[in-house]
């Protein structure tokens, strides 16, 4: 799976999940200050899941009907520090392979939501 990590997605989390096996291609290194339109658009043309922390996106997806391949909206309710932070990410993307197709948003406490992002084929 392929997933394109926003630039508010820190540097170490993007580094353990590259250990981990996972194709992640990371905004503030390719293209730092890249509108939230275009990262859409280039999630949606590289055909890669979007990470993000960033709640404007559901407005992209949902409201503006833009199409990515998948959405993960991580949620914290509490600052954590960078390793804990990058364990936690790394965490809930092994944790399932089915995010495509998806906007799912993640909190540490262990909630999970996955909203399908079409319906139909």
């Amino acid at each position: 799976m392929r997933f394109l990590a926003d630039e508010n997605v820190p540097g170490p989390a993007v580094t353990r999940l590259r250990a981990g096996g996972h194709d992640v291609s990371w905004i503030r290194k390719e293209a730092p200050g890249c509108p939230d339109a275009e990262v859409v658009e280039r999630a949606r043309i590289e055909r890669r899941i979007l990470l993000t922390f960033d709640k404007d996106f559901g407005e992209w997806v949902f409201r503006q009907r833009k199409e990515v391949p998948g959405v993960i909206l991580f949620r914290l309710t509490e600052p954590l520090g960078q390793e804990a932070l990058s364990r936690w990410i790394a965490r809930v993307m092994d944790a399932r392979s089915d995010w495509e197709g998806h906007f799912s948003t993640a909190a540490p406490e262990g909630r999970l939501r996955m909203r399908p992002l079409r319906s139909g084929p």
